[in-house]
């Protein structure tokens, strides 16, 4: 199984929903970024569960205990770890699935690869990982602000309502409501529709919109590693993650070239471009302007409903949903974009900086 993410800016996370808690490794991080427990608290006090009547009810302090490589608020170089305990787990809501493969779950995946699987909330592959990626990503973001560079994100749809696009919008807004949508009219439509559907014990999909500023042109490989195919591969190995674009993404294939183009100019002294259909990344590498891409996240699986299915001896039987679950993850799913994202942008701009030898250093 693979737990590690990056090459330079490295985290590997372990742990599993219903056992003692979830952690990450930090290798790789420079040493003198200004790091503190409370910094991280904030973020994943974004994403934990039991924070508003459109999420789950399961309540987790998700307190990260620094283990290492932070003194006197700073980071010194070294590994960092970082440990969150489960503190509400209640084990018992699963009994009832334990032989069952619930619908759209990873039970019958992860049976067939292992030959064995924790039902326990689905155990590695439940969301409750992405915890450990958000503390990892407030040490990420930590050191991009170093560098004038900023990692925000936003729920730009629930369903079928759409928020106006980023450029149009107060990006400060984003956390005035408990759906995270910038703009007040299209968050409360979003936030009766996701409260519709929970009544109806039901769950409905949505997209995360992330806009990064900041960035400095060069960023990025020319073939494999190409900026905009990382922070992809990044984006959908979260949870419930079906779709990525970047830049103008689907919408750009039903225009021209001569609509698509982005025209080179030259602004207050810097190269820049009249347009950003590319979404900052050319060739595989950032080009100065604003990097901005939309995850789309289908309904949660676990649904408050009778669904036909199979046991382990491949017999038919019946899920009954039970427990505490999201009625809709893109709320919750805002931090965790924003910390994959910081961690691709930690990488890459440290190895730009193994791309060439600068002569002007002695």
């Amino acid at each position: 199984m693979s737990n590690s993410f990056g090459r330079l800016f490295r985290i590997t996370t372990f742990g599993e929903s219903h056992g003692a808690g979830i952690g990450v490794i930090i290798d790789g991080c420079p040493a003198g970024i200004p790091v503190s427990e409370e910094e991280i608290a904030a973020d994943l006090a974004r994403r934990k569960p039991g924070q508003s009547k459109i999420t789950t009810q399961r309540k987790e302090d998700d307190a990260a205990e620094i283990l290492s490589g932070v003194f006197e608020g700073q980071t010194t170089g070294t590994p960092i770890g970082m440990f969150i305990r489960n503190t509400n787990a209640r084990s018992k809501d699963y009994s009832h699935i334990a032989d069952k493969y619930r619908p759209s779950h990873a039970d019958f995946t992860y049976q067939e690869k292992y030959g064995v699987r924790d039902y326990r909330g689905g155990g590695r592959s439940s969301a409750r990982e992405t915890a450990a990626r958000v503390a990892a990503g407030a040490v990420a973001k930590a050191m991009l602000r170093k560098l004038g560079i900023s990692v925000s994100a936003f729920v730009s749809q629930v369903g079928d309502i759409s928020s106006p696009p980023y450029n149009e919008l107060d990006l400060s807004k984003t956390e005035e409501n408990i759906v995270r949508c910038p703009d007040p009219a299209t968050a409360e439509k979003m936030i009766d529709l996701i409260d519709s559907v929970r009544k109806d014990r039901d769950t409905i999909g949505g997209q995360v919109t992330g806009v990064i500023r900041g960035v400095p042109a060069g960023l990025g490989e020319p073939v494999f590693n190409k900026l905009h195919a990382t922070m992809g591969a990044a984006m959908l190995s979260i949870n419930a993650v079906k779709g990525f674009e970047y830049g103008s993404g689907f919408e750009g294939m039903r225009m021209r070239g001569s609509e698509h183009n982005d025209e080179f100019i030259r602004e207050e002294g810097k190269v820049r471009t009249k347009t950003n259909h590319s979404g900052g990344v050319q060739g595989g590498i950032s080009n100065g302007e604003d990097i901005y891409f939309n995850v789309a996240f289908k309904p949660v699986a676990t649904i408050m409903k009778d669904q036909d299915s199979l046991n382990e001896k491949g017999e038919k039987v019946v899920v009954s949903g039970k427990g505490r679950h999201d009625p809709c993850v893109v709320p919750r799913a805002v931090p965790i974009v924003e910390a994959m994202a910081a961690l691709v942008i930690a990488d890459f701009y440290l190895l730009s900086k193994t791309s060439r030898i600068d002569p002007t250093i002695d």
